[in-house]
């Protein structure tokens, strides 16, 4: 798979791209990130990518025409265009399944006061990672691409996967390692116990227990 991140922070990647699974994943050429800078694309002598927008308001818009320019020099038929704002679907683990299926991702990051509405002509989704607003996207493509990348074959174990939260809309089983009882704090005793058979039946009550308590809305989700 390859990733293209257009952003005007490149330099924010660096320890993102450079360090644990996304590395391995690069360096075992499972998935290629490209950090492309959309200020070079600007048509303008200074590069200016941002202007007050028209009517009237607060802050400065992203002009359309450095990501038209980029996108123009990028995109393949294969690519899927993410822009990420604050209005987009709700990220979630389903989102994150339904983008693994794509050779060819490109994550546009925002920053300043927002975009030029033009610029959503060329993408096929907008997608926010929560209810709240950050400083840019950059944080988001990271959030996207290391949920994405995780999926791919060969990056993690299948077996890891399996037993990860939001797997049938449940959050994971509770888990603990030696020692088995540290400051009169004591792992379960059917942890300890040998039997699989009843670890098994234990991590699964387990499971909907903590989701039940933890993230009613889940199952919620799991009945619809």
């Amino acid at each position: 798979m390859t990733i293209d991140i257009l952003t005007l922070f490149p330099e924010m990647f660096e320890g993102f791209i450079n360090t644990s699974i996304i590395k391995r994943a690069i360096e075992k050429e499972i998935i290629r990130v490209n950090l492309i800078n959309f200020r070079d694309y600007s048509p303008l002598n200074n590069k200016q990518v941002d202007d007050t927008p028209y009517g009237g308001g607060a802050g400065m818009i992203l002009r359309c025409e450095p990501i038209f320019e980029c996108l123009d020099s990028i995109d393949t038929e294969d690519a899927y265009i993410i822009l990420l704002s604050p209005e987009g679907t709700k990220y979630k683990q389903d989102v994150a399944k339904r983008l693994k299926e794509h050779k060819h991702l490109i994550i546009i990051c925002g920053h300043y006061e927002g975009f030029d509405e033009r610029i959503k002509t060329r993408v096929d989704e907008v997608i926010s990672i929560g209810d709240y607003i950050l400083t840019g996207g950059e944080i988001p493509a990271m959030a996207i691409t290391d949920s994405v990348a995780r999926l791919l074959p060969g990056v993690i174990t299948k077996e890891s996967l399996d037993d990860e939260s939001f797997n049938d809309n449940l959050l994971d089983y509770p888990t603990y390692t030696k020692p088995a009882e540290y400051r009169g704090l004591k792992v379960p005793e059917v942890l300890v116990s040998g039997n699989h058979k009843l670890i098994d039946e234990y991590r699964k009550n387990m499971k909907i227990e903590k989701t039940k308590a933890l993230r009613p809305d889940l199952m919620e989700n799991k009945n619809d």
